[in-house]
């Protein structure tokens, strides 16, 4: 799915990865559950491209639903795989935590966890073999030039990545803009965090950018401006503190 030149999005608002593509080739950001290689094939073949084209995967962060087919592209066809070193241990099946879940609507879960079965997210994750960390301020060369933002409180290495090129800042599950457990949609802190005190305040970290793209790992591509998207976030995390 093309959300402008040279920015494509694989998946859909439950579970997404995400494609710089430029005529060096291309950075995929993330790689999502195991069943959406096939959805990966098919956006390749829509460009025109290759496995081939896919200079490195950058992971925002190590858990299962963004890891998903990075090791296959890391062993079958030599794609480097970067993620934050706070988050390397995880991305390589070495250690994780168990958040808490928080609020949930029925239906909302259902979906989340029947297209997780379909697309295999469910099974045990083949988890990185080798990974290179990366690091606040590194700019990557790949194509896109991401440069790292750490973002730590979903995870302890959760990283945004900037891309000028493009005008997008991917991040990850430092928050989300459709609550994958309620359905509840625009910009909020995203569930499973393990400090969630910590992810509103790495938020800021991002105003910077001045991006028009705010890209999740799920939910709908947000393209109001990255300083709209914190305002929101921020809003919902106070009004769920004056809540509690």
């Amino acid at each position: 799915m093309e959300l402008a030149p040279g920015l494509h999005r694989i998946g859909n608002d439950i579970v997404a990865a995400y494609l710089v593509v430029d005529p060096a080739g291309i950075t995929l950001i993330d790689a999502g559950v195991p069943g959406q290689w096939k959805d990966l094939e098919a956006e390749l073949t829509a460009l025109g491209r290759t496995l081939g084209d896919i200079r490195g995967v950058v992971l925002t962060h190590g858990d299962s639903d963004h890891i998903g087919f990075a090791e296959r592209l890391r062993r079958d066809h030599g794609v480097p795989v970067f993620v934050g070193a706070g988050d390397s241990a995880r991305a390589r099946g070495l250690e994780s935590t168990k958040p808490a879940w928080g609020p949930m609507k029925l239906g909302a879960t259902v979906q989340f966890i029947a297209y997780a079965i379909a697309k295999g997210g469910l099974k045990r994750p083949e988890y990185l073999a080798e990974v290179r960390h990366v690091a606040g301020g590194d700019v990557l060369d790949l194509p896109g030039q991401p440069r790292i933002i750490p973002m730590p409180g979903h995870s302890p290495g959760s990283i945004a990545i900037h891309v000028p090129s493009v005008d997008a800042v991917f991040v990850g599950d430092a928050l989300t803009t459709r609550h994958v457990l309620t359905g509840r949609r625009g910009p909020q802190p995203a569930p499973f965090t393990d400090d969630p005190v910590e992810a509103i305040a790495s938020l800021e970290r991002l105003r910077g950018t001045n991006a028009r793209w705010v890209l999740p790992g799920h939910g709908t591509p947000w393209s109001d401006g990255v300083a709209a998207a914190i305002d929101a976030v921020e809003r919902v995390a106070s009004e769920g503190s004056a809540a509690r």
